[in-house]
């Protein structure tokens, strides 16, 4: 009996070897998915800085723009100072709320408009604090009409007389003057002409005076 017992257990593992073997080349359902493919990272620019450093770029371009805003904050508050010097009244206060929407552009364009603006307000004080009055100033006016037709760079006499009230470089330097009278900025022309006629009447203009 022991032999055929034998003989039947193995021919019992015989058979159960290939399932076994087929069980083992066959994919499970789990793993008959395909795999997933791997997470790729984005394609960086090899040019361009790493992550972490777009951070200080922005705050680069937030520099870019303080800074003009700062400017035409100073200019303003300084031209505001001027102003009410100028006309005896109090200095009105600076609101910078809306200049932080303004471009830089704009900006630009208003700081230059401000330098503009104080250089010409402090020719004014200038002017009062000599006693320059609107009456010499229309008189001045008259004269430089008559000389130059207004032209602060007009020259004439064979480059003798210079400018918008057509100076003698030895009168202007006699006034305070440095330099070509007719390169000199017409405010300039206008405050010495002033103290030239303030001095010495309209003699030195003898046609247009």
């Amino acid at each position: 009996m022991k032999a055929p017992l034998i003989a039947l257990i193995g021919v019992g593992v015989a058979a159960a070897t290939p399932a076994v073997a087929i069980s083992a080349s066959t994919p499970s359902p789990d793993s008959a998915q395909p795999p997933q493919a791997e997470a790729q990272s984005p394609v960086t620019d090899p040019r361009q800085p790493p992550g972490p450093v777009r951070f200080d770029q922005q705050s680069r371009m937030d520099e870019t723009h303080v800074k003009p805003v700062n400017r035409y904050l100073k200019l303003r508050k300084r031209a505001n100072r001027l102003i009410a010097k100028r006309d005896h009244r109090k200095v009105r206060p600076v609101r910078d709320a809306d200049q932080l929407d303004w471009s830089n552009l704009a900006l630009r364009r208003e700081s230059r408009r401000l330098r503009r603006l104080i250089d010409r307000v402090r020719w004014d004080i200038r002017f009062q604090r000599a006693g320059i009055t609107p009456a010499v100033q229309a008189h001045l006016e008259r004269i430089a009409i008559c000389e130059s037709h207004g032209n602060p760079r007009a020259i004439g006499g064979g480059g003798t007389f210079r400018g918008k009230y057509q100076f003698m470089r030895s009168t202007w330097a006699s006034v305070g003057g440095t330099g070509d009278p007719a390169q000199a900025p017409e405010r300039e022309q206008d405050y010495r002409a002033a103290l030239l006629l303030r001095r010495s009447g309209s003699s030195p203009w003898p046609v247009c005076g």
